[in-house]
C-alpha cells in the first residue's frame, strides 16, 4: 500500500484527502481504512509525506517545507543548511526550541533572489546526546560549561554521574532529561582531561565530532589475529609485480602510504601508467568488527599534531601500507594512455608488488623543479620525468575539457612536542603533489567508468552543477568590484567556471574569490547515482585510491573483487549492494563533513594558540572578507583576525552593501576586499578561536 500511495502522491503535485485516497486505492473495509491511516502516520513519520492543516496529504518534497541541519550562532538566530539548495535563515523569534545541530523541518517564509527566510517547525533529531565542556562545581553540585556557546544550555551533574570529574576537567556528557526552559540533567560518560593538559584541547573538538580515538577490544582481538607479513599462499592467483620498478611519493610524515605508481614509455608512443593500490578489502572483512568500526569513522582524521586513523596502526601503517622493500598485496589499474591524455586500454586486477623506493614529495620536487638529485634517487630519474611529462598530458586533457583548477592555498600548523603550535605554514602543492593527483584522478575515472558501463551498482563521487543564480550572484558581486567578466555567463558548465577563474587570475585577491567562487558550488559527495564530477569535468569517477583512509574506496575494492574477480553478480547480489550503497554513501558523506569540520576547528584553534605568542607585532595582509561590523585580515600565512569597525577612529565607517566596502562619512575613504592593509595583533583566544587585530595605518596602503 506504501508505494500506492507515493505513487498517487507523485502524479499530481497537490494534496489528496484520506477519502479522495481511499477512493483512488479502491479500498471499501472498515479494515483496510485503518490500514490506510496507520500507513500514511508512518510515511509521516519518515517525513516521505507531508499532512497540512486541513488534513490533507502531499508528497514532502512537494511541500512549502525543506529539512535540515540547523546551524545555531551564539546571537539566537541560526541557518538551515538543506543539502543541494540554499541556507534558510532563522530569526531568535522562528526558532522553536531548535538548538544548534538539530535536524528540523523548516517553512520558507519569505525570499529575496536567492535569500531565504523561515521559521522551524518541527524538531525531528535533536543531537543533544554527548557533548564537550569544561566541569565545575558550584553550591556542591556538579556543572558542565559547553564549549560551543551556540548551545545555551544549563547542565546539572549529579554526584553519582560525574565519574568523579574535578573542576577544570574536559569531559563528555550526555543529556539525561530536561528540568525546565534550558535546565538539564545530565551524565559525564568520559573525562578526557584537564584543560591545560597536552592535547586535551584536539581531544575535546574530536569528541565534539564524535570521532573516536581509540578502538574498541573486539577490533583490536581481531586485528592481532593479522599477520605482518604476506604469506606465499597470499600470493598465489596474483599477478606477481615484484620485480616491476614501483615506488611510491607522499609527504615527508606520510605513515599509511594507499598508492604506489609505475611508468613506462610504449615503442607505440604510448604512455604506460601503473597505479597500484593497497589492498586494504582483503583484510578487512565485510561485516567483521574491523570493518563496521571503519564504517562508523568513515575516514581518516588529520589534525595539527596527529592522525586519527580509519584502521588501527598495525594495518594502516603495517602490513597494508606500501613501505619500501617489502611484499605486499594491492589491487591494480594499469592503463595505456595517448599521446592527447586519452585511457585508450587498461586492466584491473589483483596483484603482489614490492615498493622499490619510498620518494618523499620534496625530493621529487628537487628532480623535477631545480634538476637536483638527492642521493639514492639516481635510477629513479629518468622516469620522474617521464610521468612529469605525462602528468602534464594528463592535466592539459583535463583543462581542455574544462576541469577547474580553484588553487587554493591551505595552511599547515607546525607544533613542538608538547603539541603547542610554534608555526603557521602555507602547505605546498609542487609538481610531485599535482603529478600524483593527475595520477590518481585518472585511475579513478577509468575504475569508474569499467563498472559504469557493466551497469551494477557502484559508489560514485559526484559532484552536482551549481545554482545558476549563486554563480550569477558571484559575477555581479565581481562587477561591483570593478572587475568585468570576459565571456558569457549564461549556460553553467565547467568551462563557464574555467573562464570565470581565468578572468580574475591576476587580480591581486585572485586567491579570496577563487575561495568565494568554490563556495559558491555545492560539495562533492558520495551517491550510488552517477551524475558525474562537476569540478573536474568528469562524467564518471569514484574513490579508489586511498582505502586506507576512506570507506569508500574500501568498498570499491570490495565491489571490484565481487563483480570481477570472484564474479558475482548474481540477482542476491545485486540487490543486496543496490540496498548497501545508498547507506554507504551517505553515512560515509556524513563522516567526511564531520572530519572536515573537526580539522577546520582545530586548525583556527591552533591559529589563535600561535597569535597569542605574538600580541603586539605587526604583520602585511590582505582584507579577505567586509561585514556590517568590521573586516577580516587574512596573513600570508593565512591567518586571519577580526578588524572591529570600532577600531577605526579616523572617521565614522559605515558598510557599504552595494560595493562591500566600509566607507568613511567625511572622507570617503574605504576598506574593500582585496586592499593590501598592515596590522598589529591585539588579542587571541584559543577557546573561542578568534583572533583581533587593528590597523597599524587607519587608511589603505598606496600599491
Amino acid at each position: 500500500m506504501e508505494e500506492q500511495i507515493l505513487e498517487i502522491l507523485r502524479h499530481e503535485k497537490r494534496a489528496y484527502s484520506v477519502s479522495e485516497l481511499e477512493d483512488l486505492l479502491g479500498l471499501g473495509s472498515v479494515e483496510e481504512l485503518k490500514e490506510l491511516l496507520k500507513t500514511l502516520n508512518r510515511l509521516e513519520d519518515q517525513l516521505k509525506v507531508y499532512r497540512t492543516n486541513k488534513n490533507n496529504y502531499m508528497l514532502f518534497q512537494n511541500s512549502h517545507l525543506k529539512i535540515g541541519k540547523l546551524l545555531g550562532n551564539k546571537k539566537g538566530f541560526g541557518f538551515v543548511d538543506i543539502e543541494g539548495d540554499d541556507d534558510v535563515f532563522i530569526a531568535p523569534s522562528h526558532m522553536n526550541n531548535a538548538i544548534h545541530g538539530d535536524t528540523v523541518i523548516v517553512e520558507i517564509t519569505s525570499q529575496k533572489g536567492s535569500d531565504l527566510e523561515g521559521r522551524v517547525v518541527k524538531i525531528v533529531d535533536r543531537k543533544l546526546k554527548q557533548m564537550v565542556g569544561e566541569f565545575y562545581y558550584k553550591g556542591g553540585k556538579g556543572h558542565v560549561d559547553l564549549d560551543d556557546d551556540k548551545v545555551k544550555l544549563n547542565i546539572e551533574i549529579d554526584q553519582d554521574k560525574t565519574l568523579g570529574a574535578m573542576n577544570g576537567h574536559k569531559v563528555l556528557v550526555k543529556i539525561l532529561n530536561k528540568l525546565k526552559d534550558n535546565n538539564y540533567k545530565g551524565q559525564v560518560v568520559k573525562i578526557l582531561g584537564h584543560k591545560n593538559d597536552p592535547g586535551v584541547d584536539i581531544l575535546s573538538i574530536v569528541a565534539k565530532y564524535e570521532i573516536n580515538d581509540t578502538f574498541p577490544d573486539e577490533v583490536m582481538e581481531q586485528v592481532e589475529g593479522i599477520e605482518l607479513e604476506v604469506s606465499e599462499e597470499e600470493k598465489k592467483n596474483r599477478r606477481d609485480l615484484r620485480d616491476h620498478m614501483i615506488f611510491t611519493i607522499d609527504g615527508d610524515d606520510a605513515k599509511d602510504l594507499d598508492d604506489a605508481v609505475e611508468f613506462k614509455r610504449l615503442e607505440n608512443g604510448h604512455y604506460f601508467l601503473g597505479v597500484h593500490i593497497a589492498d586494504v578489502s582483503y583484510y578487512v572483512k565485510e561485516n567483521t568488527p574491523l570493518d563496521k568500526e571503519a564504517f562508523e569513522r568513515g575516514t581518516s582524521v588529520y589534525l595539527a599534531d596527529r592522525v586519527i586513523p580509519m584502521l588501527p596502526h598495525k594495518l594502516s601503517n603495517g602490513i597494508c601500507s606500501l613501505n619500501g622493500g617489502v611484499d605486499r598485496l594491492a589491487m591494480s589499474c594499469e592503463m595505456e594512455i595517448d599521446e592527447k591524455g586519452n585511457v585508450v586500454d587498461y586492466d584491473i586486477f589483483e596483484s603482489v608488488i614490492n615498493s622499490k623506493k619510498r620518494m618523499t614529495y620534496k625530493c621529487v620536487n628537487q628532480i623535477l623543479e631545480k634538476n637536483e638529485v638527492p642521493e639514492g634517487y639516481e635510477p629513479f630519474v629518468e622516469s620522474l620525468h617521464g610521468m612529469a611529462e605525462l602528468a602534464h598530458v594528463l592535466r592539459k586533457n583535463k583543462e581542455e575539457r574544462g576541469y577547474i583548477d580553484f588553487d587554493i592555498d591551505e595552511a599547515k600548523i607546525v607544533v613542538n612536542e608538547q603539541g603547542e603550535a610554534v608555526d603557521v605554514v602555507l602547505r605546498e602543492r609542487g609538481t610531485g603533489e599535482k603529478l600524483i593527483e593527475d595520477f590518481m584522478i585518472a585511475a579513478n575515472e577509468t575504475v569508474a567508468t569499467h563498472i559504469y558501463f557493466m551497469e551494477l551498482p557502484f559508489i560514485y563521487r559526484v559532484h552536482g552543477e551549481p545554482n545558476e543564480e549563486k554563480i550569477n550572484n558571484f559575477v555581479r558581486f565581481v562587477a561591483m568590484l570593478g572587475y568585468k567578466i570576459e565571456g558569457k555567463v549564461k549556460d553553467i558548465h565547467p568551462k563557464t567556471m574555467q573562464m570565470i577563474l581565468n578572468s580574475l587570475k591576476d587580480k591581486k585577491e585572485f586567491h579570496i574569490l577563487s575561495s568565494l567562487l568554490l563556495r559558491s558550488m555545492q560539495k562533492a559527495v558520495y551517491d550510488k547515482k552517477n551524475i558525474g564530477h562537476f569540478g573536474l569535468a568528469s562524467k564518471c569517477y569514484t574513490h579508489f585510491t586511498s582505502p586506507i583512509r576512506r570507506y569508500p574506496d574500501t568498498t570499491v575494492h570490495r565491489l571490484l573483487r565481487t563483480y570481477l574477480f570472484e564474479n558475482h553478480m548474481d540477482k542476491d547480489t545485486i540487490n543486496y549492494w543496490d540496498q548497501k550503497l545508498i547507506f554507504v554513501a551517505e553515512h560515509s558523506s556524513e563522516r567526511e563533513r564531520a572530519a572536515v569540520a573537526c580539522e577546520r576547528e582545530v586548525d583556527d584553534m591552533k591559529k589563535a594558540e600561535y597569535m597569542m605568542k605574538h600580541i603586539g607585532e605587526e604583520y602585511e595582509g590582505i582584507v579577505s572578507s567586509v561585514i556590517s561590523f568590521g573586516m577580516f585580515v587574512e596573513l600570508d600565512n593565512l591567518v586571519e583576525g577580526l578588524v572591529h569597525i570600532d577600531t577605526l577612529t579616523d572617521d565614522q565607517y559605515h558598510f557599504d552593501e552595494t560595493t562591500f566596502a566600509l566607507v568613511g562619512e567625511r572622507n570617503k575613504r574605504g576598506y574593500r576586499l582585496g586592499d593590501r592593509v598592515k596590522i598589529v595583533v591585539t588579542n587571541a583566544n584559543k577557546q573561542t578561536k578568534t583572533v583581533d587585530f587593528e590597523l597599524v595605518k587607519e587608511k589603505k596602503e598606496v600599491e
